[in-house]
């Protein structure tokens, strides 16, 4: 039976934000905390899932911003709307869902299903 854990689903959205304290574990951390609670926590699963795409769909867009450096340096442009974007939208995807509402990650790509 799954129980309902509002904080803890708070808690997985925010926990993208480590990289502030640490340099890195925006990924290491959510999986952690989707991989040991998926099956007991209620919607864990789907949120974990969209954490995940959004991170690791980051890491890409990361990887693309990197070649853009040497071509009037859009790839710098580039790491500052990723960079705000890594900060942002987990807090507000945090408050969606403290607030009841449904979650969404823009331009994620949909690798884990």
């Amino acid at each position: 039976m799954l129980k309902e854990n509002k904080q803890l689903l708070v808690l997985t959205h925010l926990s993208q934000l480590i990289i502030l304290i640490t340099g890195f574990g925006s990924l290491i951390l959510p999986l952690i905390i989707w991989l040991n609670q998926k099956d007991k926590i209620l919607d864990l699963d789907q949120h974990g899932k969209q954490i995940l795409n959004f991170q690791i769909s980051l890491l890409i867009y990361t990887v693309i911003c990197v070649p853009f450096i040497l071509l009037f340096g859009l790839g710098f442009l580039g790491f500052i709307v990723l960079g705000i974007g890594a900060v942002v939208l987990p807090i507000l995807n945090a408050i969606k869902v403290s607030n009841n509402q449904q979650t969404n990650y823009p331009f994620s790509f949909n690798i884990i299903k």
